[in-house]
């Protein structure tokens, strides 16, 4: 039985989407017989998670993050992923079929004019920003919003781009070994839309595959001891870091400095996250660049261009073996958290899993995070209430029904909290809400509610 759990399992993070849903159903009935028991949820929130439509160290799907979260109990969980909404559909549908509570969104890079002087959040990048939206409720942009839809094409167009130009420099500096772009570095994707992380798998392979000594190829060519190599290269995740850190990342020769024309503008990415009723969200590294360092002027900045949310991954500021970088940094995470309650900002919280080796959820019964745990919760219930709002009634945070009830952020963020601790999860929540009906006021609606 373990065996075939397993393969199950395994099968959940397909390219097939047919075979991952089939696996899912197949694990389910295993629920339903009594062979597979799932623990109750525990209040556990990891709401930021990339699926393999960007790169997931894990190799996970939407599908399987559903199934991993509710399979280990969380109570809550979020995906995001860079330039695409290719996961939305499945990841709520996943989650509506397992019972849990999700949220989904899109993580890209954008450029600040304000800040074109000062590093923010893309270390050695001055004025570069990643920028979020949580809380999409579909795939696809509307028919209707054509602006919006343009500008996601050109977003994915731009990253496309942008990896073809890192394979051409790259492959001039490994020559004789040339990597193509479409015969190697796509079939790593369920939907072509490839990484840095997925160019560095296909450099490896290929080296892999072709050079009589790749261990004396990457000492050579990345100018590290062959010593260092070869403890790492039958570790698949890394070797590939150590090679983007060497010939993709800054300094390396796959590398250009980007600048105001490389990424689009914090405007022109709200406009695809508000068409679609999301949520423009604020994102934030760890406190101690200088952009970050005048957090309020940059967060007055992004809430005066529309966002209403702060991201965070707080492992990063707390999880730390060097006990004097570990006081600062949780003092700024902890700084930033204060600043968010001020500002009226939800928090959004998660590990990224876009790396082997990164939690599968952050620690939240850590000492360190007691003073904040509350705040994360309440952030992970928010877009949660937010996204079965806009999917059972078209009653989300961006919709005239909130705007005429509810004017003010602070209201918002209090009704879709509310909302988002009282809605049960899965297809079960959905036609609670719809058995209610649209247009009831915020206070008949939560009443509404079982408590």
């Amino acid at each position: 039985m373990n065996e075939e759990i397993s393969a199950l399992e395994e099968q959940l993070s397909s390219f097939d989407a047919e075979a991952r849903a089939s696996a899912l159903g197949a694990l389910l009935d295993l629920v339903a017989q009594g062979a597979i028991v799932l623990p109750a949820p525990a209040e556990v929130a990891n709401m930021h998670c990339h699926t393999f439509f960007s790169y997931n160290g894990y190799g996970y799907s939407p599908t399987a993050l559903a199934w991993l979260a509710r399979r280990n109990g969380y109570k809550l969980m979020g995906i995001v992923d860079f330039d695409v909404l290719d996961a939305v559909d499945e990841f709520l549908a996943s989650c509506d079929r397992v019972a849990l509570r999700g949220s989904t969104g899109m993580e890209t890079r954008a450029f600040v004019p304000e800040f074109a002087d000062r590093e923010i959040n893309s270390p050695g990048e001055p004025g570069v920003y990643y920028h979020m939206g949580i809380g999409f409720t579909a795939s696809a942009v509307p028919e209707a919003e054509t602006t919006a839809r343009a500008i996601l094409a050109d977003m994915r167009r731009r990253a496309a781009d942008r990896n073809r130009d890192v394979v051409a420099r790259v492959n001039a500096f490994l020559d004789p070994i040339a990597l193509d772009y479409e015969r190697d570095v796509l079939p790593l994707t369920p939907s072509g839309n490839a990484t840095e992380r997925h160019i560095c798998a296909a450099y490896v392979t290929l080296v892999g595959r072709t050079v009589f000594d790749p261990v004396h190829f990457w000492a050579e060519k990345l100018a590290v001891p062959a010593e260092q190599v070869a403890a790492i290269i039958d570790h698949g995740p890394q070797i590939q870091n150590l090679v983007r850190s060497k010939l993709i990342k800054r300094g390396g020769v796959g590398y250009v400095q980007p600048g105001p024309d490389t990424f689009p503008t914090v405007e022109e990415v709200n406009t695809v996250i508000t068409a679609c009723g999301a949520l423009p969200t604020i994102t934030w590294l760890d406190g101690l660049s200088e952009g970050e360092r005048a957090a309020e002027e940059l967060f007055d900045l992004m809430i005066a261009k529309g966002a209403v949310a702060l991201n965070i991954v707080p492992y990063r500021n707390w999880n730390i073996k060097n006990p004097t970088e570990k006081a600062t940094k949780l003092q700024a995470l902890y700084d930033v958290v204060a600043l968010a309650r001020r500002l009226d900002l939800p928090i959004n919280v998660g590990t990224e899993m876009n790396a082997y080796g990164t939690p599968l959820v952050d620690q939240f019964d850590a000492p360190e995070l007691s003073p904040v745990r509350d705040a994360f919760l309440d952030g992970a219930y928010f877009v949660y209430g937010h996204v079965t709002a806009k999917r059972a009634l078209d009653q989300g945070y961006q919709s005239a029904w909130a705007q005429e009830h509810l004017p003010t952020r602070a209201e918002r963020n209090a009704f879709y909290t509310a909302l988002g601790r009282r809605v049960v999860p899965g297809h079960a929540g959905l036609a609670q809400l719809r058995a209610l009906g649209a247009g009831l006021a915020p206070d008949a609606l939560l009443g509404g509610l079982a408590n």
